[in-house]
């Protein structure tokens, strides 16, 4: 019988998704505690603690979690974790909440209780934390000094903006999730829980998955990408981002509408399963495209695709530092708390009018006059604009779809494209 990866952190899927009486129970309790509004980006967090996706985290981190992660890429425990996973508050709100205290976590533009928390610990995180934080998790190689990092970071980079934006207290602990949001009625057979798609693996057989991460349209380099992953492993897992993005990014459910019309004209369906996760993209690069592989290993993937600028935004980033990155992240001894879901590292990939046909850095030998460099970015600038697409930088099923989206865009926003994007 086919055996899916286990769950990252060595505990299983670890569920803080409370149901039935329990959650019932729970819901009447938090009616009585302090609430404390969260931010989007939590939110999305919070729901990936309930459902497993984050597992082996029960809740948010400690300081010297906090501290672990930035600098070494480990928790507290010596468990891997690219990411910080953190609840900032006001210092009004921290003020009146102390280590022991119950409170109640609160969506206000969903108007509902998310969750409540055991705190254990608040602190701060200065200016100068933030600071540090921005250098270790969002720093890449595309700005190779601090000075120049910082030139432009600030005001063009929207996971820095994002560090710097927060609130200066934090407050740590397990939680007790309550709710999954509007994601589970508003992209119903879309969002799954990480059980949910072990389930659909298992029943198809499958024990070597690979994750396609999406948060751009799914154009011809994705599909030549999941393509190859479907060729070397018993099935893809097209997994597109359905929380928030950046101004100017494609909404979920116009994405969504565009890979079930690909993979209906273009894929053998029985070896393609789509699905959404609630995250804000966090655009941290490198370390982001870890934090894609470690919760893919929770979803049951042992495999997470990566190909040219994963998880990047402006010219921070190597164009394949998402690769090399995990060449160089530490292997904890302790089973269980390595990463084991490994990158499927593809080069950048293209139609060739000489080729004809997808190819890659690897694979073809003419020059770029002769090539399609497909970018998710120029593809949302072009259509924006209006412009004509070339022959082959999409397929017609999908631009359909794209084009009526921008037609009907009442608000238009200004795409930045990589300068690699346009080769």
């Amino acid at each position: 019988m086919a055996k899916l990866v286990e769950p990252h952190g060595g505990k299983g899927l670890t569920i803080c998704l409370l149901e039935g009486a329990e959650l019932e129970a729970e819901k009447t309790k938090a009616a009585g505690l302090k609430k404390v509004e969260i931010s989007p980006r939590v939110k999305g967090d919070l729901i990936m603690i309930g459902n497993g996706g984050f597992s082996p985290l029960t809740g948010f981190m400690t300081k010297a979690d906090w501290k672990g992660v930035c600098e070494d890429f480990l928790t507290a425990d010596g468990t891997f974790w690219p990411v910080p996973v953190t609840l900032d508050v006001s210092q009004e709100d921290a003020d009146a909440i102390n280590a022991g205290d119950e409170i109640a976590l609160y969506d206000a533009e969903g108007d509902e209780i998310m969750a409540t928390m055991q705190v254990s610990e608040k602190f701060e995180k200065t200016d100068a934390d933030k600071t540090w934080e921005s250098e270790k998790v969002y720093m890449g190689e595309g700005t190779p000094t601090v000075e120049e990092f910082w030139k432009i970071a600030k005001e063009d980079h929207p996971g820095v903006e994002m560090v710097m934006n927060e609130k200066p207290m934090n407050l740590a602990g397990p939680v007790k999730v309550l709710s999954e949001g509007e994601y589970p009625t508003k992209y119903a057979g879309i969002y799954h829980r990480p059980a949910e798609a072990r389930k659909i693996f298992e029943d198809r057989g499958w024990s070597d998955v690979a994750a396609l991460q999406l948060r751009n349209p799914m154009h011809r380099s994705h599909e030549y990408l999941c393509k190859i992953a479907i060729e070397v492993c018993d099935g893809a897992y097209i997994h597109s981002l359905v929380g928030n993005l950046k101004p100017g990014d494609i909404p979920a459910e116009v994405r969504v509408k565009c890979i079930d019309a690909l993979v209906k004209h273009n894929f053998v369906e029985d070896n393609v399963v789509q699905g959404g996760y609630p995250l804000d993209m966090r655009y941290a690069g490198p370390r982001e495209g870890l934090l894609h592989a470690v919760f893919r290993q929770n979803y049951g993937c042992s495999r997470m695709i990566i190909g040219r600028d994963h998880a990047g935004v402006g010219d921070f980033y190597g164009m394949f530092e998402a690769q090399t990155i995990f060449d160089k992240i530490p292997t904890p001894a302790e089973p269980g708390k390595a990463l084991v879901c490994q990158p499927l590292k593809i080069d950048w990939t293209f139609y060739c009018y000489k080729c004809d046909g997808m190819a890659s850095l690897r694979t073809c030998p003419h020059g770029k006059e002769d090539r399609v460099l497909l970018s998710g970015t120029m593809l949302r600038k072009m259509l924006s604009e209006g412009a004509e697409l070339p022959d082959h930088f999409g397929r017609d099923e999908v631009v359909v779809i794209l084009r009526d989206y921008y037609e009907n865009l009442e608000e238009k926003v200004e795409i930045k494209t990589h300068t690699a994007a346009t080769g």
